[in-house]
């Protein structure tokens, strides 16, 4: 027989009963019935139950057992009395008498509980990461993710791409985050950097003749946390395909993606590909205050400007006579209560606003009438209009903010979703997809006029070089991302592959020729050389796993996560360096007064 096991503790069933086991695992719990002890051995793949009574020659040293204690056990297998069948585990028609055991690995006291769903503060969890990755939910989340990493793989190999790995070792290169910088040993006052993106590597290897190119990446980037993205280092699905336009990278990544979501999405339904909305980036702020909508929330928000134009309510007539100031609605079908109305004016407040007008309608002596503050001021004719333009009817509301967009479009985002789920019009069984396109290249510091990229530099401008020779503020990009339920899961573009166009595009926001070539003189050179166009997109892979596995925080779906201050609390790191060390790399740390 094998040394720790000849099953796992997923295996035995009734066809083993009469045969003699051996099993290794953890002591899940221990329950002792009047004497006969009973413990529910547990492995990576299952749970069996094995008991023992005073029968046993090993009864004295079972007892000795406590939770968490690595063990093995010899023994026979029985069929349980019918009455006693656990249908709920693959092994709950039989347990195993015990008959030998040896402990393996003794437990100390636990900081905190494997058995059951108790809940401990973050900072435990994280300590004793090795101890919160015995959890039943973390072991299936992180099988999951594994699953997950394999299918992708499988899916890019079939639609004809090869997988090639980049350095993880470079220059800086800013990309939006901040660099991890590596000192150098032989070049002193030298740094290296961990990549942000294999975004310039993946680019050269186009220029190199690879016509398709795919990595499950590490990516690096010094970022401050959220609940949906690390504040160190996160894995991508990261593509790229030379000669293919915008349209051609959706249709090859979209399949994959989908497929993924219908393999892992436990039957939730996730629409075909060539059902997914592309929606324009102008668009997406408009409808949903977010370039990530959840389309699962069916209510777009509207301008409804005109009708507050010189109307009776004072506080938005006298908004839009500023420039570049607008008023949105955001329809609430069945919203139609004062107390809802008050509750979401309430939300409002919290984010940061004086507060949100509100119109509700219900039915009134003469029929259909429309009741709250906004509409005694603006009178019954511009109400009716507003109602007509938004479909609403008896028993509906809509709240209204106003000021310009960038002032009040994020709130008004989370409104609507908050609107979704209370007033249960989000379809929770759904995984909604669109591609939100045309975003803008640049933007305008408003205080000092300075035009700078508001997105990826490295992308293509519609327009080509005639573009960049008008309004900068017009110019779009060929880039794109791809929303799923409220987060973004893709983000790519068509590449800005000739020089001529790239040193065109950052001179506008301010780099002249000098910089360029400092920053990204690698990749400029090689584009110098017959560089083909190209384009692709990186897929998060942590934000993926989150959404498949139902979790708020990404935390749960990596193996062992920073905390929310970039801790390691189990490695303890980051850590000071030995005086040795910070000698052999010519560096010296001056302490912060």
């Amino acid at each position: 027989m094998h040394t720790y096991r000849s099953h796992t503790c997923a295996d035995l069933n009734k066809d083993n009963v009469g045969e003699t086991v051996r099993l290794s695992g953890w002591v899940h719990r221990v329950r002792d019935h009047g004497g006969i002890l009973f413990i529910d051995l547990r492995d990576h793949f299952g749970v069996t139950q094995v008991l023992c009574d005073p029968d046993s020659p090993v009864f004295a040293e079972v007892e000795k057992v406590r939770s968490e204690w690595c063990i093995r056990i010899d023994g026979t297998v029985k069929a349980r009395d019918e009455g006693l069948v656990n249908p709920k585990i693959p092994t709950g028609e039989v347990e195993v008498f015990v008959r030998d055991i040896e402990v393996l690995g003794k437990s100390d006291e636990l900081p905190l509980m494997v058995f059951g769903d108790q809940e401990y503060p973050e900072e435990t969890r994280l300590r004793y990461r090795y101890l919160d990755l015995r959890r039943e939910k973390l072991q299936r989340n992180m099988t999951m993710r594994s699953d997950v990493v394999s299918s992708i793989r499988r899916r890019m190999w079939d639609k004809g791409f090869r997988e090639y790995q980049t350095p993880i070792i470079t220059a800086s290169s800013p990309e939006g985050a901040r660099d991890f910088l590596v000192p150098s040993r032989l070049h002193p006052g030298k740094f290296y950097a961990l990549p942000q993106a294999p975004q310039q590597f993946k680019q050269l290897i186009m220029v190199s003749g690879f016509d398709k190119y795919f990595q499950i990446a590490p990516c690096f980037r010094d970022e401050d946390p959220r609940a949906d993205r690390s504040p160190t280092d996160f894995y991508q699905l990261d593509m790229e395909m030379s000669f293919v336009t915008q349209q051609d990278v959706f249709d090859t990544i979209s399949p994959v993606i989908a497929g993924v979501f219908e393999e892992f999405g436990g039957g939730k339904k996730v629409d075909a590909p060539a059902e997914w909305a592309q929606i324009s980036y102008r668009d997406a702020a408009l409808w949903y205050g977010t370039d990530k909508p959840d389309l699962r929330n069916p209510i777009k928000m509207q301008v409804v400007s005109e009708h507050f134009a010189g109307s009776g309510f004072a506080i938005f007539a006298k908004l839009l006579e500023q420039d570049g100031t607008e008023i949105r609605a955001i329809p609430a079908p069945t919203g139609g209560s004062r107390k809802f109305c008050d509750r979401m004016n309430a939300f409002a407040q919290k984010e940061g606003l004086p507060g949100m007008g509100y119109i509700f309608w219900r039915e009134g002596a003469d029929g259909m009438e429309a009741a709250g503050p906004l509409a005694k001021n603006i009178g019954p004719e511009r109400t009716e209009a507003i109602r007509q333009q938004l479909g609403l009817g008896v028993g509906d509301a809509a709240f209204f903010l106003g000021g310009k967009p960038a002032s009040f479009q994020r709130v008004a985002g989370k409104a609507r979703d908050v609107i979704g789920e209370e007033l249960n019009l989000t379809d929770k069984d759904r995984f909604a997809f669109a591609w939100i396109v045309d975003f803008p290249i640049y933007e305008q510091d408003e205080e000092t006029g300075k035009i700078d990229f508001e997105h990826n530099p490295f992308s293509m401008p519609q327009g080509g070089m005639d573009a960049l020779n008008g309004d900068p503020l017009k110019v779009l990009g060929f880039q794109y991302d791809l929303a799923c339920n409220g987060y973004e899961l893709v983000s790519g573009a068509i590449r800005n592959h000739k020089p001529e166009i790239m040193y065109k595009a950052f001179e506008i926001a301010g780099y002249g020729a000098d910089e360029v070539n400092k920053r990204f003189g690698g990749m400029v050179n090689a584009f110098k050389y017959g560089a083909p166009p190209h384009g692709g997109c990186a897929a998060g892979i942590d934000r993926i796993v989150m959404l498949l596995a139902e979790e708020q925080n990404i935390r749960e779906v990596i193996m062992f996560p920073m905390n929310q201050r970039a801790e390691d609390l189990m490695m303890d790191a980051p850590s000071e360096p030995t005086a040795e060390q910070l000698m052999e790399l010519n560096l010296r740390v001056i302490p912060q007064e």
